[in-house]
């Protein structure tokens, strides 16, 4: 049998399960292969996933403890009691693991159900140190002239795991009290340094969007967008720290050349879920026909970042402009909305919420990225609030209610005010004058109050 690739979906669970049975073997006293020369004369307790925490306790790089070891993960915290056979002790409910990668797996699967592998040395912390530096402590104590570390088993979707991970301990260390969520901030580039695409680059990196004008070109389409949509897909981006994602209905005129934005439609569903994703998106289908609008765009939300596309953005919003105009050739619009409702930089409570649409790369460079393109729009404010997005926006509120990345709307988001009023104040421009519906407003923002 072939053996799996790297980049193939199994592998990541493969190198977790072999990990895992390295460090039983390497840990049996009974077992007369440990510790003994691996072919080529290198011994295998000196390569990299050699090291176990036996050895790391056995050098006394780390000490057996209660609650030295923790995991945080989509704002939720695990720990751990770390024995002194090198085993794992899982606090809540005293089951107990062989390797931090078993743990990690495990724990991250009770979360997010999708989740293949669990990053285990890079997720797992010894008293706030990542367990993979008390490895490469060792190495260097051990080996100073080794060749460089292996080469990383984790995937850039991983790294940027992990680095919300790191996010979620520093908000965890900040406390409840006076401290809003933060995040590592990413700086955008200017897409005329980026070049031709590299599989090298992080494709969560931010690019700024270009203006029409400063490439001397008109915008090819005008947008007009319901007030209603705005205030439904910020509601649901203020509702988790993770990002969040729905389609655009509305209607596209040829003869005007004006695509109007008219309806939000929130997916409820975790990213990463294909199972329900397919479910939830064939609903939107369904609702779309009934009220007989077209697909005309999607949005999704950047928690604590920018509200600019990421490379990741880009390639699947020209994925998206490509489908949309289908084999007919005739052109039809795709927008894509970004809503970054707590990036620190935000003027004032309002969410920035950032039109885009992409311009394929020029004829003679195929190899660049498209090119991000800011849309100007006209924001139509609508006269009532619709039984349409009450019902959705209870729907999102049952739907991540006890969710563990769900923001809580009682702690202080910034000089005194709390989440909840941020959220209130940077719907109220997007809220229509018509105040018939504010009592049910008021429920649904107690209803949030109480489920997180």
């Amino acid at each position: 049998m072939a053996a799996l690739d790297a980049d193939s979906p199994g592998a990541e669970e493969c190198l977790e399960e072999d990990e895992e049975e390295l460090e039983t073997s390497m840990e049996d006293p009974e077992n007369e292969s440990a510790g003994k020369p691996a072919p080529g004369g290198r011994s295998c307790i000196l390569t990299r996933r050699g090291i176990t925490l036996r050895v790391l306790l056995k050098d006394g790089l780390i000490e057996p403890g209660e609650g030295v070891l923790s995991i945080y993960y989509l704002g939720k915290k695990f720990l751990g009691d770390l024995l002194p056979d090198g085993k794992i002790t899982w606090q809540e409910t005293g089951q107990v693991f062989n390797s931090p990668s078993a743990w990690a797996t495990y724990c991250k699967k009770l979360v997010n159900p999708a989740k293949k592998s669990g990053c285990g040395w890079a997720s797992v912390r010894y008293k706030g140190q990542k367990l993979d530096q008390c490895k490469a402590a060792w190495l260097k104590k051990h080996q100073p002239n080794a060749p460089a570390a292996e080469e990383s088993l984790v995937s850039e979707g991983e790294e940027e795991e992990l680095a919300e991970e790191d996010e979620d301990e520093a908000r965890e260390d900040n406390g409840p009290h006076g401290k809003r969520l933060e995040s590592k901030i990413r700086t955008p580039v200017r897409y005329c340094t980026l070049g031709s695409r590299d599989s090298a680059r992080n494709p969560h990196t931010l690019v700024e969007v270009t203006s029409f004008a400063a490439i001397n070109k008109f915008q090819p389409f005008n947008v007009a967008i319901s007030s209603n949509v705005l205030l439904l897909l910020d509601f649901h981006s203020h509702l988790t720290r993770s990002e969040v994602v729905g389609y655009l209905g509305g209607r596209w005129d040829t003869s005007s050349q004006v695509l109007t934005v008219l309806r939000a439609f929130p997916c409820r569903t975790r990213l990463g879920d294909t199972e329900s994703a397919a479910t939830v998106e064939e609903e939107i289908c369904q609702n779309l026909f009934m009220r007989g609008l077209a697909l005309v765009g999607w949005y999704h939300s950047h928690p604590f970042s920018h509200a600019l596309p990421s490379l990741q953005d880009i390639d699947a919003q020209m994925d998206y402009q490509l489908k949309l105009q289908g084999s007919n050739n005739r052109f039809q619009p795709c927008l894509a909305l970004i809503c970054a409702p707590y990036y620190h930089g935000n003027q004032g409570v309002e969410s920035k919420i950032s039109p885009f649409w992409v311009m394929p790369p020029p004829e003679q460079r195929p190899n660049d990225y498209g090119i991000p393109m800011e849309v100007e729009v006209t924001y139509v404010q609508d006269g009532f609030l619709t039984n349409d997005v009450l019902h959705e926006m209870m729907l999102l509120v049952e739907f991540y209610k006890g969710a563990p990345d769900l923001v809580k709307f009682q702690d202080i988001w910034s000089q005194e005010k709390t989440y909840l009023d941020k959220l209130k104040g940077s719907l109220a421009s997007r809220t229509p004058k018509d105040q018939g519906f504010a009592h049910v407003l008021e429920q649904i923002y107690s209803l949030l109050k109480h489920s997180s």
